[in-house]
């Protein structure tokens, strides 16, 4: 059967899959899967690249070992982290995570150093503050002054790094570039102003390019297979792969991040945007996500790691017998980026506000579900301010899709009617990028069209919630 290969890496694993048409419908078979694990690089916290690199070329094998007739490959991945290249194409420095510690302060120093205000650097970029978007992390190895530095040709982001070190060809893909926080969202081009004022070099950077097109090819055993730059930051191709056909419904990409928001033709950086800290993300055919970036299931894994007999069903029928919005925090505090244990970060978070802080596992679990619900609805109140439009539905996608809890308790707390499904979005909006490429279909709303009807689709209606103006009132105050 004629197919492509998607290679779908998150934060957690990575998948090497294909995707392929069957009776008029996508279907995903997965072929090889990986741990992706951050280690500890002296005092940094980094990706093991070469490591993962080697596992996608054993689940490329696999596939070429298979009946499967392959036109194509394509990797989607998280956004903001990058490789910084020599002339010779060699590394340089570490695999540094975002999620290292390293960018703490940096923000402030740009702001300083160049006597930009956020709001100058929101009105450019578009994108929402975060400590660990790359222009912070520029910031921090500039001022570090390591001796390779004056080497630095190129830099990359992990997905075009990856191709690079399949096909050899050095490309920069627009969407995960635009989560950098150094792109001009109107223009869709690098911001010299934001790349001096963290230090960096404007000839570091490769002109962004759209996604969908064939940049190369990889070989293996005498066959050749072209490398499709996809929308590869992993949330523009799980959004390419909800199935949005009006105006009025938002998507949830609910995985190890919680992305919430719509889809717009125009980037959208007025005050009423900045002050809601949403951010305009680059999507296919040049559209914008407007979202709200969310801790989303990570604070679920890191506790659930603490207790590893446990399921992700254990954990949330255990939330489901707890009395409901006792204990409430915000999900988006640093302190819950990567703290050694997630339960001891939770309850220090009540502990420093001097409130009752929650005392059995299964109370820190309802708290986190509880948190993330009352984060979405507050981030969707925000998007239909900033936006004046009516959003009457939801779509969650991703792994999420898969917490028939939370999912239910989403619906309750937003009053809004949510559909769920499909579970590997990121992989299917991979693939359908790559068969947009191959011109093996016309367009992003024909791949979805395609999508809803391969998927089990599953509706969760909004159910009453006594006192819901008061629960998010409390929600509000902690922010």
């Amino acid at each position: 059967m004629k197919g492509v290969i998607s290679i779908d890496l998150g934060a957690s694993s990575g998948r090497v899959m294909v995707g392929y048409f069957d009776k008029g419908k996508i279907q995903l078979e997965e072929f090889h899967r990986f741990d992706n694990r951050q280690v500890m690089r002296g005092r940094e916290s980094c990706w093991d690249l070469y490591s993962v690199l080697d596992e996608i070329k054993v689940g490329i094998a696999k596939v070429l070992a298979s009946d499967f007739e392959i036109h194509s490959l394509g990797i989607d991945s998280w956004g903001v982290d990058f490789v910084l290249l020599d002339k010779s194409g060699q590394p340089l420095g570490e695999f540094v995570s975002y999620r290292d510690k390293r960018t703490q302060g940096t923000q402030q120093k740009i702001e300083q150093d160049n006597a930009l205000s956020k709001q100058d650097i929101y009105k450019m970029s578009g994108i929402q503050f975060l400590t660990f978007n790359t222009i912070n992390q520029l910031k921090a190895i500039t001022d570090m002054h390591s001796d390779w530095l004056d080497r630095v040709d190129k830099l990359l982001f992990i997905p075009d790094f990856l191709n690079y070190k399949l096909c050899g060809v050095k490309h920069c893909e627009y969407t995960n570039a635009s989560t950098s926080q150094l792109l001009d969202c109107k223009g869709k081009e690098w911001s010299k102003i934001l790349i001096n004022a963290c230090g960096a070099k404007f000839s570091w950077f490769i002109p962004p390019a759209m996604p969908n097109q064939i940049i190369g090819q990889y070989s293996l055993n005498g066959v050749d297979i072209p490398v499709c730059s996809v929308a590869s930051h992993d949330t523009a191709s799980a959004v390419a792969a909800t199935p949005i056909f009006d105006s009025e419904t938002a998507f949830l990409c609910s995985g190890t991040w919680s992305l919430i928001g719509i889809e717009s033709e125009q980037p959208i950086t007025n005050q009423l945007a900045f002050d809601a800290n949403l951010t305009n993300e680059g999507g296919v055919d040049g559209r914008y996500r407007l979202l709200k970036n969310i801790m989303g299931l990570w604070l679920i894994q890191r506790v659930k790691a603490e207790h590893p007999s446990l399921t992700f069903s254990d954990i949330s029928s255990l939330a489901s017998q707890e009395l409901p919005f006792r204990f409430l925090i915000n999900p988006n505090d640093d302190h819950f980026l990567n703290p050694e244990s997630m339960t001891k970060a939770i309850k220090q978070w009540f502990l420093r506000r001097d409130l009752p802080a929650p005392e059995t596992f299964s109370q820190v679990i309802r708290c986190i579900y509880d948190s993330l619900a009352l984060a979405y609805d507050d981030a969707l109140t925000q998007i239909a301010n900033v936006t004046s439009r009516d959003i009457n539905a939801l779509r969650i996608v991703g792994g999420g899709t898969q917490d028939h809890f939370l999912n239910q308790l989403c619906a309750d707390v937003c009053q809004i009617s949510v559909f769920t499904e499909p579970t590997e979005a990121s992989a299917l909006g991979n693939v359908i990028n790559q068969f947009i490429a191959l011109d093996m279909i016309s367009c992003l709303e024909e791949g979805r069209r395609i999508i809803e009807s391969s998927s089990e689709i599953r509706l969760f209606k909004p159910q009453k919630i006594e006192g819901l103006e008061a629960i998010k009132s409390r929600y509000l105050s902690l922010k």
